[in-house]
C-alpha cells in the first residue's frame, strides 16, 4: 500500500533536498519520482507497493544501502529512531490542549499547505451513511507508514483531536525516516496504542516502518489492513478526495471519519515541524500564537467538528 505520496509534495525518499539558506526549493514532482526507489507491485499484494498503487506499471529498481541503526532521543538526529513510550510532559501536553488555545486558534493560524503558497488541506466532506465500527460507533480510519513525514505531522492532530473524546495508552514517539524529505518529523506511532472512548472507535493502519529494507529498496511492512479498511482506501483515496496529485492516487496520509470527511494526503506541511524535538512541540501546545501550535491544533479542531456531526 502506498505512502505519503511523491505529488506535488517534496518527498524524495531516498535523498532528502539539500538544506539552503532561504527559502525551501522543492523539487519537482518528476524530481521526486527520480529519486524515488519503486518496487514491482505485481509481484506483491496492493498494501506492499510504495506510496500509491495507481499510475501505471513500476519498474523495479534495484537498491543497495548500507544502513546503520541507531537509537536516538528524543532531541536526536541521524539514523533509524527506535519508539520508546512517549515522555509525561510530552502526553499531557498533546492529550490536554486547554479550552482557550482552542478557541482562540480555531480554524486558521499560520498553517501552510504541503505545496508551497497552498492553505492547509481541509477534508473532504461527503454524503452517505455513517461507517461504523462493530460496535455501532461512528470510526476513524487512518492509514499511514511510520516512515512518511506527512503521516508524522498529521498524528500530532489526530492525537489531539481524538483526546478530546477518549484517551490513548501505548503510544510511543518515533521519528520519520531519516532519509525522506523533511527527515526525522518527530511524531508517534499507533502501532502499539489503544483508544478507548464511548463516543468514537479509532481503527489506524501503520503499513510500513521506518526502517528501510534492503531486499526491496523501499521500507519494512508492519501492519495488514482489513477488508473494510481497504475497500474505503480504494474508493476515497483519489480525485476528488485528494490533497495531492489525481495521478497518485491512495497515497499516504489517508483519513476516513465517519464516512464525513475524507483526506487522501497531508493537513499541513511537515516543514513546520523542523528542528523541533516532540518535547519543544508539546511545550509550545500552550501558546496560541506557535506556528505548530496553529498548525496542530486547527487540523484537531476540523477533525473534532466531524466527529461531533458523525454523533449526531
Amino acid at each position: 500500500m502506498p505512502q505519503s505520496p511523491p505529488s506535488p509534495r517534496d518527498q524524495s525518499r531516498v535523498t532528502p533536498p539539500p538544506r539552503r539558506q532561504g527559502p525551501r526549493q522543492v523539487p519537482t514532482k518528476k524530481q521526486r519520482r527520480r529519486a524515488a526507489n519503486p518496487v514491482d507491485r505485481m509481484l506483491r499484494p496492493w498494501w506492499q507497493s510504495p506510496w500509491s498503487l495507481g499510475g501505471g506499471g513500476l519498474v523495479a529498481v534495484v537498491v543497495v544501502v548500507l544502513i546503520i541503526v541507531l537509537v536516538v532521543g528524543a532531541g536526536g538526529s541521524g539514523g533509524v529512531f527506535t519508539p520508546q513510550p512517549v515522555p509525561a510532559t510530552v502526553l499531557s501536553a498533546v492529550t490536554g490542549t486547554g479550552a482557550s488555545v482552542i478557541d482562540q486558534v480555531g480554524s486558521g493560524g499560520t498553517a501552510v499547505g504541503i505545496n508551497p503558497g497552498d492553505p492547509p488541506g481541509e477534508m473532504i466532506r461527503i454524503s452517505g451513511s455513517t461507517t461504523l465500527a462493530p460496535g455501532g460507533k461512528p470510526e476513524l480510519v487512518y492509514v499511514g507508514g511510520e516512515f512518511c513525514p506527512y503521516c508524522a505531522a498529521e498524528r500530532w492532530a489526530i492525537v489531539d483531536a481524538l483526546e478530546r473524546f477518549g484517551s490513548f495508552s501505548g503510544l510511543q514517539e518515533m521519528v520519520s525516516s531519516p532519509s525522506d524529505v523533511y527527515p526525522s518529523t518527530h511524531t508517534f506511532t499507533f502501532v502499539k496504542s489503544r483508544y478507548t472512548s464511548a463516543y468514537i472507535s479509532f481503527d489506524p493502519n501503520e503499513i510500513y516502518s521506518n526502517v528501510p529494507d534492503s531486499s526491496t529498496g523501499y521500507y519494512k511492512p508492519l501492519q495488514t489492513p482489513s477488508a473494510k479498511v481497504s475497500a474505503l482506501f480504494a474508493e476515497y483515496g483519489k480525485a476528488p478526495y485528494q490533497n495531492d496529485s489525481p495521478s497518485q492516487p491512495e497515497s499516504f496520509p489517508f483519513l476516513d471519519i465517519a464516512n464525513r470527511g475524507v483526506l487522501d494526503g497531508g493537513v499541513f506541511s511537515p516543514s513546520i515541524l523542523q528542528q523541533l524535538n516532540s518535547t519543544k512541540i508539546a511545550a509550545g501546545l500552550t501558546d496560541p500564537k506557535d506556528p505548530a501550535t496553529q498548525a496542530i491544533v486547527a487540523a484537531a479542531n476540523e477533525f473534532s467538528a466531524l466527529i461531533c456531526s458523525a454523533d449526531e
